[in-house]
């Protein structure tokens, strides 16, 4: 049974630095229908002090939160008069929730503020900080709980993490060129490897990868094409399209800049190797019906949209910006 609206609303948008992920609405948070409403709660002092906003913000102004990159929701949306007397069902569904919040909003972090609202939503213990799962492209991070009933933790103890947080929020990314092909076959499909990193999420991507140092564009995409689907000799026309994206890499954080070409073969002469060790679990022809339809996660987002426009009229003039 899906879960009764929150009495306070989650605070949402594109491309936010950082989405706060709190444990539930208290009862001062409900009655405010904002979050962190409580005076004697932290959260609005340690983001100023911490290097996220400028001033201190009032639960009130909580929109506001928006213009400097912030976004609010919560894992649990049932009000308690505390978290500890929320039960398992609270939480249903709260990661596939949060999966879609990450692949759709494409936030560089969720931070869960409180541990529980971590366990809660993966049902798993986390230790304080940076954490190993991803989702979508998306960092996570545990913080320990703003709330007065956590007041043993001591205020500088909960800024040292807010202050860590923000350091791996604006650590800059390190810049990687990569290429890939959309290998097209005479029915009008497109091969894609289901690609997922460790304790991440699962996407359906073009072959590729990234291009090596002294390496030309062309040649690392043949190189490519050689290692992970066996084609020898490709003659790939000009560039369609580019994706530039962000992602986490172990403690820091990759902006890969990709270059797409259209590729045309014969099925039978596509031979994928085990790649499990670089994280491809699985390939498959796809037809740009069945990719609308499906329900995983594709990268690019729109390439059922563009597998048929490439199909029609073949790589534009120039190469075109697909977004993420």
């Amino acid at each position: 049974m899906a879960p009764a609206p929150s009495a306070v609303p989650d605070v949402l948008a594109a491309g936010l630095r950082v989405v706060f992920c709190g444990i539930n609405p208290g009862r001062v948070s409900a009655a405010a229908h904002a979050h962190f409403a409580n005076p004697r709660n932290d959260f609005w002092r340690l983001l100023r002090d911490a290097g996220f906003t400028p001033r201190l913000l009032e639960p009130r102004e909580q929109l506001s939160a928006l213009e400097h990159g912030i976004g609010l929701t919560n894992a649990a949306f049932r009000t308690t008069p505390g978290s500890g007397d929320l039960r398992a069902g609270d939480f249903h569904g709260a990661a596939e929730r949060l999966l879609r919040l990450a692949a759709e909003l494409r936030p560089r972090a969720i931070a869960f503020v409180g541990k529980e609202a971590y366990r809660g939503s993966f049902a798993e213990r986390p230790e304080l900080g940076l954490q190993e799962r991803t989702l979508a492209d998306t960092g996570l991070f545990v913080l320990p709980s703003t709330s007065p009933a956590n007041a043993a933790v001591p205020y500088a103890a909960r800024l040292h993490w807010f202050r860590a947080l923000h350091e791996w929020v604006e650590r800059a990314p390190y810049d990687r060129r990569a290429v890939r092909a959309l290998l097209v076959d005479d029915a009008g499909r497109t091969l894609l490897l289901r690609w997922q990193r460790s304790r991440g999420s699962s996407f359906w991507v073009t072959p590729g990868g990234a291009v090596e140092p002294g390496e030309y564009e062309l040649e690392a995409l043949r190189r490519e094409l050689a290692e992970e689907v066996g084609l020898h000799d490709v003659r790939p026309g000009r560039p369609m399209w580019t994706r530039e994206f962000v992602f986490p890499w172990r403690n820091g954080w990759i902006r890969q800049r990709e270059r797409h070409y259209l590729v045309r073969t014969e099925a039978e002469n596509v031979h994928v190797p085990e790649l499990v060790d670089e994280n491809v679990h699985e390939h498959r022809w796809w037809t740009a019906p069945e990719i609308a339809a499906s329900g995983e996660f594709f990268a690019p987002s729109r390439l059922a949209e563009l597998l048929s426009d490439a199909l029609e009229h073949g790589p534009p003039p120039r190469p075109t910006d697909v977004g993420p």
